[in-house]
């Protein structure tokens, strides 16, 4: 990437190209490609940019992370093929970073925002990163310029907020420039196989044309193809949608799990069963609900808008039970034994939302660790993925560690790869022990043959 990036002056929106020809200058460099945010999700789209495009312009506000990316460095961590694509393309000129967005958007003709939306301690959503970022790149934006959002944001906001906000801190009005809703349909863990076509892109505009060369770049990038919807609150209901069929699904599946000690059945068993009929697809029960998507998602529905939401909202609340029940199983586990969570040594495997990342936002594990100390417990956690658990209520130790220490209860709150050759027999070697398997994750017959009580959430007791 030259350090002289020319501003394309035909630009791209209602700039009557072809399909044809907008591919063959998005590909060729020709339309300089400013990427706003450069975390998890940011860093693999931008590095996806740069390696179709050559002419990437990454911005930051964290000044470690610009340095980073600049020497050629990948911050972000556990995404495959990551660290040597960000490497290839600094080296190659085709991606830089900077922590200035005005420069940043005075130089790009397309303009990425891929930056965190996060909810407030009300439920309410925080769009304040969104609008900084919009108000810099109207500062830079010139006719025939387009702007793509890929965060995940309430709909309408893309035409009651950015709209107008482009609109008033540059000297243009709608129709000289282009906004289009494409919401990153990514996971970590995986991001440049989502990114490049393990699901179709859907591209929608604030109108026809927008959405015309929206599509247009992102068939570049995606080998699955493009779905463009009708507008661009279409393609932000399509997201926030997304999240809300999971949140209400697990919900469903996690209140079917509370019913499984007075059934007096595998619960799990019944849905797997169910699920065998075509027009049934119940998810998995679990200790609650993690992530900065799924638990977040469904307030973007709830909170902005008038229509009551009463079913979202008591999927929520389901949900966040989840990690109470979870403390709740174990406290009827340790009276059997005549045991209190007052005076109990309590373990919880695996801190992270998800396994294999190091993500803990909104984690179960962060409410289960906070209801055992204020018990009373004793509390100590182990996962692979971290360094430090200062936000949890606990001791981080090693699993090694956790093998010399005699714990009251265990709860496997994330299987992590690494738990799969746990030594059962050393880690609760006698029937003093009370084991939650949050994610029916544990094989039984290593279980039985350390004879251990075992109560798994949704499978109920193996003794």
């Amino acid at each position: 990437m030259s350090d002289a990036i020319t501003h394309d002056t035909d630009g791209v929106y209602d700039a009557y190209r072809s399909t044809d020809r907008l591919r063959e200058a998005f590909t060729s460099g020709e339309l300089p490609v400013s990427v706003y945010g450069l975390g998890k999700m940011g860093l693999p789209l931008a590095a996806v940019f740069a390696d179709v495009t050559g002419n990437v312009r990454g911005v930051d506000i964290d000044p470690t992370v610009v340095d980073a990316i600049n020497d050629g460095t990948c911050h972000v961590k556990r995404e495959p093929g990551l660290p040597s694509l960000v490497e290839r393309t600094v080296a190659n000129e085709a991606l830089g970073a900077t922590t200035d967005p005005r420069d940043a958007a005075r130089e790009g003709t397309i303009h990425v925002i891929i930056v965190p939306t996060p909810i407030t301690d009300d439920n309410e959503p925080d769009l304040s990163i969104l609008d900084t970022v919009v108000e810099d790149i109207g500062r830079g934006l010139e006719a025939g310029d387009l702007v793509l959002v890929e965060c995940t944001v309430p709909p309408r906001t893309t035409i009651d907020r950015i709209v107008p906000r482009l609109e008033g801190s540059s000297d243009l009005t709608r129709g000289e420039f282009g906004v289009a809703v494409c919401p990153e349909r990514t996971s970590s863990g995986r991001a440049l196989e989502d990114i490049r076509g393990a699901y179709p892109k859907v591209v929608g505009g604030i109108d026809e044309e927008t959405t015309r060369v929206a599509a247009a770049i992102y068939d570049t990038i995606n080998d699955t193809g493009v779905i463009p919807v009708a507008d661009a609150t279409t393609a932000e209901a399509v997201k926030v949608f997304e999240g809300v069929y999971r949140d209400v699904n697990i919900a469903l599946a996690n209140e079917l799990a509370t019913f499984t000690d007075e059934l007096g059945i595998d619960v799990r068993e019944a849905i797997d069963v169910a699920n065998t009929q075509p027009y049934c697809d119940i998810h998995d029960p679990g200790p609650g609900v993690g992530g900065h998507c799924i638990p977040f998602y469904p307030y973007f529905l709830i909170d902005p808008f008038e229509t009551d939401a009463p079913l979202l909202e008591t999927a929520r609340g389901v949900n966040d039970s989840m990690p109470g029940f979870t403390v709740e199983k174990l406290r009827e586990g340790l009276e059997v034994i005549g045991r209190t969570l007052t005076d109990a040594t309590v373990l919880v495997l695996g801190l992270t939302y998800r396994p294999g990342v190091e993500e803990i936002q909104a984690s179960p594990s962060l409410t289960i660790a906070e209801r055992l100390s204020q018990a009373g417990s004793e509390v100590y956690g182990v996962d692979p993925m971290l360094e430090s658990a200062e936000e949890f209520a606990l001791e981080l130790i090693t699993l090694e560690d956790s093998y010399e220490r005699t714990f009251d209860g265990v709860i496997l709150v994330t299987p992590h790869e690494e738990f799969e050759t746990i030594r059962w027999s050393t880690l609760a070697s006698d029937d003093r022990t009370v084991v939650i398997d949050g994610r029916d994750s544990i094989e039984s017959a290593v279980l039985e043959s350390a004879a251990q009580r075992v109560y798994t959430i949704g499978g109920g007791h193996n003794v």
